[in-house]
């Protein structure tokens, strides 16, 4: 299975993919996509959608998992973040990937294990987990690579409950 993981941003997205199967994955590639806060709210929506449209053209996963909104202090801030997830959700869609939406506390939790890790920490453990020299940079590119590696963790799990569940009916 290849993953795209995104962590999505108004002004900086991180984007990582990962393929394997279970507990085994590899790095394929990540990157970010970095937008210009002074232009246009619309405009930036639509470079960060040609943006990773253009990436899972290239990469073809098969999912993506994307990082669930938090709560801000900031509406303003909640609403961009909220209208960039939109635009991740409808390229996955557009794409027929399937889609999984964690919590960044789940991530952190299954990446580190610990769910409150700080940014250093999830960038060393993604450099430990996908063996590579140094921890991704910027930080939004590991946060991708590490919630790409999150839905690695949980997709089996919720796979064998879904079927638990259909065979208990």
């Amino acid at each position: 299975m290849r993953v795209l993981g995104i962590d999505p941003g108004s002004e900086t997205l991180g984007w990582g993919v990962v393929e394997g199967s279970g507990n085994k994955y590899s790095l394929v590639e990540f990157g970010v996509v970095r937008s210009n806060p002074r232009q246009e709210f619309s405009k930036r929506l639509a470079k960060i959608f040609a943006s990773v449209d253009e990436v899972a053209e290239r990469l073809r996963p098969e999912a993506m998992a994307i990082e669930e909104a938090f709560y801000s202090i900031n509406v303003n801030v909640a609403m961009k973040l909220g209208q960039v997830r939109g635009v991740m959700l409808l390229m996955a869609e557009q794409r027929g990937l399937s889609i999984a939406e964690y919590a960044p506390r789940l991530v952190k939790k299954t990446v580190v294990g610990y769910g409150n890790a700080e940014k250093q920490q999830v960038g060393e453990m993604v450099r430990l987990l996908l063996g590579l020299r140094s921890a991704p940079t910027p930080h939004d590119a590991a946060d991708a690579l590490a919630i790409a590696i999150c839905h690695f963790h949980h997709a089996g799990l919720n796979e064998k409950l879904g079927k638990a569940i259909r065979g208990a009916r």
